[in-house]
């Protein structure tokens, strides 16, 4: 890791060490005081307000950068392009519970990264989900006992996606579920599959019908990018036109799952997690079964700041 970010750790405001479940992310710890006082000063601005006015989603990034002693920003924008970690969790330490709250900070954290994306699922910049007992969803995404296999974000949006927020507001009877993460450089076979003609070849995404995207998009499993070789894919979407394509992308798929590079990231409420979404995946482990789990996750996706 860059020395840098590490000597950030004795700035007053916020704290940076190394995440203990997973050696590359960094676990950013912020002053309980300087936090209040963000809260304390987004206190008028209401969650519609953001949806509907898009500049105020920066006026709380701004607001969260000061009351952080105006560098959080550009520590959290360098760990994020970094290609050594490129991702990192943070939270409301406790200060607050309230759900808006919730939404103010992980929008705060976004707009200091960058823009986000429209979220079509949910028709707005953000999305808000529940994972139950049961569910009918058209994907793995809010189904609560299988395993969420390892992809990335955006693979079926015509827009880049740098950038990955997931943040957790409220879990009760749920047992299991941790998030799992991959960095592609720990992947010990990445080369075999990034090497293969296959893997620069176009392949077609579909989008199931709950994600509001209709139209097909085209794009490689990997490609170079400003981050380094980069990656796209999600099993569930992605289109292959012949068996061969088929047996390639399930090789490299049951590759990822078996890597020992795949780590279990654990998340409390009230802590979001970011990755670059260009060479990191995640996924989620299974809940165990309980006829009242509830989970509820707010996520945003977008780019960085030009």
């Amino acid at each position: 890791m860059n020395a840098p970010f590490e000597a950030q750790a004795a700035h007053q405001l916020f704290s940076i060490q190394p995440h203990a479940q997973h050696g590359r992310l960094r676990k950013i710890e912020l002053s309980e005081d300087a936090l209040a006082g963000f809260f304390a000063k987004v206190k008028s601005v209401d969650v519609q307000n953001l949806q509907y006015v898009p500049f105020m989603r920066y006026i709380l990034a701004h607001e969260l950068d000061q009351a952080l002693g105006g560098t959080f920003g550009t520590t959290i924008c360098d760990i994020a392009r970094d290609r050594a970690s490129g991702g990192f969790t943070v939270g409301v330490q406790g200060v607050t519970t309230d759900s808006d709250d919730y939404v103010k900070f992980g929008t705060a954290v976004a707009h200091l990264l960058g823009t986000s994306n429209h979220d079509a699922m949910s028709g707005t910049y953000y999305a808000r989900f529940l994972v139950k007992d049961t569910d009918s969803s058209d994907s793995y995404l809010r189904q609560a006992y299988r395993l969420f296999t390892l992809h990335t974000d955006g693979t079926y949006v015509e827009e880049e996606t740098h950038w990955l927020l997931m943040m957790k507001f409220d879990e009760v009877n749920a047992t299991g579920g941790e998030s799992r993460l991959m960095h592609l450089d720990d992947w010990s076979e990445r080369d075999n599959f990034a090497q293969d003609p296959m893997g620069a070849l176009p392949f077609l995404y579909k989008a199931p019908g709950s994600k509001n995207v209709a139209a097909p998009v085209e794009r490689p499993l990997f490609f170079h990018s400003e981050f380094g070789l980069a990656m796209s894919f999600i099993d569930q979407f992605v289109q292959p036109r012949t068996i061969t394509e088929a047996q390639f992308l399930h090789a490299m798929s049951s590759s990822m799952e078996k890597s020992s590079a795949t780590k279990e990231v654990s998340l409390p409420a009230g802590e979001l997690v970011v990755a670059n979404n260009y060479f990191w995946l995640h996924g989620r482990a299974p809940f165990k079964k309980h006829p009242e789990l509830h989970r509820e996750l707010m996520r945003q996706r977008g780019t960085f700041a030009k």
